[in-house]
């Protein structure tokens, strides 16, 4: 019988290293000490002052925050080698990424936000040394943005093998034409990586390659942010036509025709990181929920009295600490065995992390009452946004299928499968 590895935590602890609890203990004071007090105050100013007007990639009020956070040295704790980064497992990050996650403010603070991190990533791992200086220095090192532009509103973000966005080779040049949008961050952004067909004729996986824009560059048009659930402000989840947008043909990022396997390099890390994140979320939700419950009268007592809330609060912490045991599995699993092993611990984390953010969300702000809908306090912003993490990196339903996919292919050479009738009819014949 095969053998699903995911079910499994063979010898894994999950226990923090002294270092990252100390990391984690820090982060959290840090959030105590510098953000939760001005967090409404950073979400205001990203929203009216980074704008297409100002082209600034932070507002002061966040740059001073990034500055005491890099001094504290608690800066691109994402990236796995000591050089760059902080030096940490996936599993080990994803433990710091849940402490950042419950506020949507700490990421950017601690230059650990998306689409940055993946963007940092992808050039890391393929860039060239050159690409690296120009590109991915300043992303480390400085308070510059990036952007990833894939998704198209003509075709199915779920299936990039279906991408029309074109970029022909003229002399030493690429010529890109094409229409993007959700090409998030890019309001202040200082470079754009796009996803673009260089291969019409390859087989769908080898079509399409990645090249590095600078938002600068003639012909890169942000046309608007798309309003998302009524929220257009700060870098955004831009529209861009790319018309004639010429670019070096050294820009192009790793191989030509490997833009898809770049981007699966780039998506397994960053599912991991929104989801763990997703779960901070999660664990801030349900404290405040506990912390209403115990302190609101309604009816001749306190909340916390009633069954419905007990009941709300019972299912989130069941959920929240299911959903991090498979979001800490995963991450063990792509260290331990890389990320295209991992790929089925990944979806099937994606789909419940995003799904126990938005239900322990809902019931927060239920027992908030009128209040919880509000922005008096941080649930309602969160709720709105982070329900797009049930389309992002791939929505709910293409995970489903793959995850039914690969559990169907465990079982398809299986020898028993030639003589499987069912249940039903291998029972021993009534006696007549």
């Amino acid at each position: 019988m095969p053998v699903a590895r995911a079910c499994s935590f063979p010898g894994v602890d999950f226990a923090a290293s002294e270092r990252v609890e100390r990391l984690r203990e820090r982060i959290e004071a840090f959030l105590d000490e510098h953000v939760y007090p001005v967090e409404l105050e950073t979400l205001q100013a990203l929203d009216e002052e980074v704008t297409v007007d100002t082209g600034i990639a932070y507002p002061p009020i966040l740059v001073d925050l990034r500055e005491r956070a890099k001094a504290d040295g608690l800066w691109n704790l994402f990236l796995p080698d000591e050089e760059h980064g902080g030096g940490l497992t996936n599993w080990e990050y994803g433990m710091l990424c849940e402490s950042m996650g419950r506020s949507l403010v700490a990421p950017m603070v601690f230059n650990c936000s998306a689409p940055d991190t993946g963007n940092m990533e992808i050039l890391l791992e393929h860039g060239t040394p050159e690409q690296q200086e120009r590109w991915l220095q300043p992303l480390l090192d400085e308070h510059t943005r990036s952007c990833f532009s894939m998704t198209e509103p003509e075709t199915a973000g779920s299936d990039p093998t279906g991408l029309r966005g074109r970029a022909e080779l003229d002399g030493d040049e690429w010529v890109i034409n094409a229409h993007k949008w959700f090409t998030s961050g890019a309001v202040g952004a200082s470079i754009a990586i796009a996803m673009v067909v260089t291969d019409p004729d390859a087989a769908p996986h080898k079509r399409a390659s990645m090249i590095i824009v600078p938002t600068d560059t003639p012909g890169f048009n942000l046309i608007r942010p798309v309003s998302v659930m009524g929220h257009a402000g700060g870098p955004g989840h831009c529209e861009i036509r790319y018309e004639d947008c010429r670019v070096p043909k050294e820009n192009v990022l790793g191989e030509r025709g490997a833009g898809f396997k770049i981007a699966q390099d780039r998506l397994g890390p960053g599912r991991i990181h929104h989801c763990m994140r997703a779960i901070g979320a999660a664990e801030r939700a349900l404290e405040l929920m506990c912390k209403r419950a115990l302190t609101r009268d309604a009816f001749g007592g306190k909340l916390a009295e009633k069954q419905f809330v007990q009941d709300f609060i019972a299912k989130s912490r069941i959920e929240i600490d299911g959903a991090r045991l498979m979001v800490l599995n995963a991450a063990w699993q792509m260290d331990a065995y890389g990320k295209r092993e991992a790929r089925q611990a990944i979806s099937m984390t994606k789909v419940v992390a995003a799904n126990v953010v938005m239900d322990v969300l809902d019931r927060a702000m239920q027992v908030h009452g009128a209040l919880g809908v509000s922005d008096d306090t941080p649930l309602a912003v969160m709720w709105r946004s982070l329900r797009m993490l049930r389309l992002a990196d791939g929505p709910d339903e293409v995970h489903k299928m793959v995850i039914a996919l690969r559990e169907m292919n465990r079982w398809a050479n299986d020898p028993s499968l030639e003589s499987y009738r069912g249940p039903a009819e291998m029972q021993p014949a009534a006696a007549s």
